[in-house]
């Protein structure tokens, strides 16, 4: 038997490209990538209840808008759907036809109190069994077990909470000081205050690549402007505070949705990543995890978190000592949701190896960023993190 883990960027098992092709998913692309974030609870999200904000909720009655969003993706992934297949094809057009009653609706009502009751009088309220429990990524849970499945390769299951230390793997801070001595070393890292960045930003399964721009200040203030998407900009930010994501009403039901919750302790994660030399402060708990390879490299995971609450697994290549993912989690009413940024294309910036390739993986969609110019220590205008007027 393999005594370490296996994983791939590319070739899951079960792909529903249609998911990701939707251009009404577009507005959750841009924030899984960058999206902004502050310590939980001290964000000002949409915390109106779900049946506020939409039309026709029942089941889901009292999660706060911006959680809906992140509910309807684990959906999604969970039977390997895409809007449309609940919602009615009509609805790909026309954000008025996902009110609508149907058949799927009422049937999947009826799945959530199923779920919910056996969570209750089996597991005494603790979320042991979600949708993806029998669904994983089908609409008709599998019944019959699948031979191939035991006697393949061992599989690697991404752990989504706290494990305990991998015995004889390096110690956490080695590998963490590895990494800030392969991009140029702690000191020039902490040197880094601001970034300016143009490039392209491609959505899973569309060919075109929209124009980006990108700025950020130390530690954590950051705005993303993805252009002409579907007809107009849309803009992420983080203005060291609060968050949000405003857009063509055409992209999604919330031209302006704020952040909160968990989803903004995941986001923050990434933002502050621009400036790695905050890694050690970042995060806490920190843990060594076992041997892993990705795309035949040979990496360690480090594991550390920033609530407390969710893991997030550091992925670095033994060899160059680069940082080369991190997976985390965020909670929603109904599951775990896990994002998963891969960065790539390290170069020279100011005595500085950054990455200029990010791609995004969560579970209802997907999205490349390769930047072309990056511009470090710049000043940067305060207008840049405003809020928009409403």
């Amino acid at each position: 038997m393999q005594d370490f883990a296996v994983i791939q960027n590319e070739g899951t098992e079960k792909t529903v490209p249609s998911r990701r092709k939707n251009p009404a998913i577009v507005a959750v692309l841009i924030g899984c990538v960058f999206g902004a974030a502050v310590v939980h609870g001290q964000m000002r999200g949409d915390t109106r209840p779900a049946e506020q904000v939409f039309k026709n909720i029942t089941a889901l009655k009292g999660i706060p808008a911006d959680e809906f969003m992140s509910t309807m993706g684990f959906f999604s992934a969970s039977l390997g759907f895409s809007c449309v297949n609940c919602h009615g094809r009509d609805s790909g057009g026309d954000w008025s036809k996902y009110a609508e009653e149907n058949d799927i609706k009422r049937k999947s009502r009826g799945m959530i109190a199923m779920v919910n009751a056996m969570n209750k009088n089996f597991f005494g309220g603790r979320r042991m069994l979600t949708c993806y429990t029998c669904h994983r990524g089908t609409s008709l849970p599998e019944t019959t077990p699948d031979l191939t499945q035991f006697y393949a390769t061992l599989r690697y299951r991404e752990p989504d909470q706290m494990v305990s230390p991998f015995p004889g793997a390096p110690e956490a801070g080695e590998v963490i000081n590895k990494f800030l001595n392969s991009i140029g070393g702690e000191q020039k890292a902490a040197t880094l205050t601001s970034v300016v960045a143009k490039g392209t930003y491609q959505p899973y399964g569309v060919p075109t690549k929209y124009a980006m721009d990108l700025y950020a200040k130390a530690p954590a203030q950051r705005t993303l402007i993805v252009h002409d998407l579907a007809g107009s900009d849309v803009v992420d930010t983080f203005d060291g505070r609060e968050a949000w994501i405003s857009e063509s009403p055409q992209l999604a039901p919330l031209p302006f949705l704020e952040r909160s919750g968990e989803d903004v302790d995941a986001a923050r994660l990434f933002a502050a990543m621009t400036f790695p030399g905050q890694i050690k402060t970042l995060l806490t708990q920190w843990r060594p995890g076992g041997p892993a390879l990705i795309d035949d490299r040979d990496v360690t995971m480090v594991q550390a978190t920033i609530n407390g609450k969710v893991p997030v697994n550091m992925y670095f290549d033994d060899e160059s000592g680069l940082l080369t993912r991190i997976v985390t989690y965020v909670d929603s009413p109904v599951g775990l949701s896990p994002t998963q940024v891969d960065y790539s294309d390290y170069r020279e910036l100011g005595g500085l190896k950054v990455p200029y390739k990010v791609i995004a993986t969560w579970l209802d969609g997907k999205s490349t960023i390769q930047l072309t110019e990056i511009k470090a220590n710049v000043p940067i205008e305060a207008s840049k993190f405003a809020r928009p007027a409403r």
